[in-house]
């Protein structure tokens, strides 16, 4: 439903591209690239269920809370768990995009990423979110089409290519041509998998508890899914399990590999089995431009030559690939008659919707 008031206020907002992340939620504004990228963490007062800090300061909360705070994500492999909670957020990062603008009510367009594998209900959750959080019209586009622009795959064109993009929450296949989505593999296996298994490694060898974060930062600085031309070392700290007291363990980049070497295979296996479904000229096109990894998973060291050599196919890590999904789309924005037939379905249909 048109409503002027919306309309006026849209003439001085800014269109806004989400990567709405499980791990961290980016903002692209039109005309500016990323002005945001933060931890997706909310901390909440549980008594009056109200919002204390969102982002980097709520992530900085983490383990730390008193009883009648907590922190938590409300998404859970990609997808809306806390809907009032995801609002909130969604509206502080409209109102941080608009910040230097002083605009006391934005209304912009909104382009928001979502996991390929998501029900119509999910869909419109996120859709609902965004409207409910300020923007005037909401479009979605599916993850791995938004990565696949952002690293400036030739989408719109017959060429077949393919993109691996491994989020906090989710790990997305896909091969495309001619703004489609040709085939497409999602998997609930991504970089908080990665993290769990490091932290489970940890406990079963050396009886040692360690938060996520430590396991996240052993993950970054010495993980790996194929050796590396120099092993390195670091230290572990935690809770001995039997002592009950501090520890530090020095830990090797191949005790981590071996950690994490069942999701990696699992993540390896999905993109051949996306591979034996995709059309032999279309195969013949990615031999050629190879195989693009995305998300901040697809900064594991390794992963593109263990691809590489599972698959027979050259695999290469797209530049900035954590921001590939919202720099995605922001470029629907940026050129949205071009990119039109890359939105989900539904939008392509039905523009968009209007907040009342």
């Amino acid at each position: 439903m048109f409503n002027p008031i919306n309309a006026l206020l849209g003439l001085f907002s800014l269109d806004i591209g989400i990567d709405l992340g499980t791990a961290n939620t980016l903002v692209y504004v039109r005309g500016k690239g990323i002005v945001s990228n933060e931890p997706s963490w909310v901390a909440v007062d549980k008594r009056r269920r109200e919002v204390m800090a969102i982002g980097a300061e709520a992530k900085e909360m983490v383990g730390k809370t008193p009883n009648n705070i907590i922190a938590i994500r409300p998404l859970r492999d990609g997808v809306i768990s806390e809907f009032d909670i995801t609002e909130a957020m969604l509206r502080y990062f409209i109102h941080q995009a608009h910040k230097q603008l002083f605009i006391p009510l934005p209304r912009p367009r909104v382009v928001v990423g979502i996991p390929s594998g998501v029900t119509e209900v999910e869909k419109r959750a996120v859709r609902d979110a965004a409207l409910a959080a300020g923007a005037r019209e909401a479009y979605l586009i599916e993850e791995p089409m938004a990565a696949a622009i952002g690293a400036g795959l030739p989408v719109t064109e017959a060429q077949g290519s393919m993109i691996v993009d491994i989020g906090g929450g989710t790990t997305e296949v896909a091969v495309f041509a001619l703004k489609g989505i040709v085939v497409s593999k999602s998997l609930r296996i991504a970089g908080d998998e990665l993290d769990e298994d490091i932290v489970q490694y940890a406990r079963q060898k050396y009886n040692l508890a360690i938060s996520e974060r430590m396991a996240e930062r052993i993950k970054i600085n010495i993980g790996s899914a194929y050796p590396l031309p120099e092993e390195r070392t670091m230290a572990m700290r935690g809770r001995n399990l039997i002592t009950g007291l501090p520890e530090e363990v020095e830990i090797s980049s191949i005790e981590i590999r071996e950690a994490l070497n069942r999701s990696t295979n699992i993540i390896v296996d999905l993109v051949r089995d996306t591979l034996d479904e995709t059309p032999p000229e279309l195969v013949s096109d990615l031999m050629e431009i190879g195989i693009c990894l995305a998300g901040g998973g697809g900064q594991l060291k390794g992963l593109a030559e263990r691809v590489s050599e599972e698959t027979h196919i050259r695999a290469w890590v797209a530049q900035d690939s954590l921001t590939c999904v919202a720099r995605g789309a922001g470029m629907v924005l940026e050129d949205f008659e071009r990119f039109k037939r890359a939105l989900a379905a539904d939008d392509q249909r039905n523009p968009g919707g209007s907040a009342s």
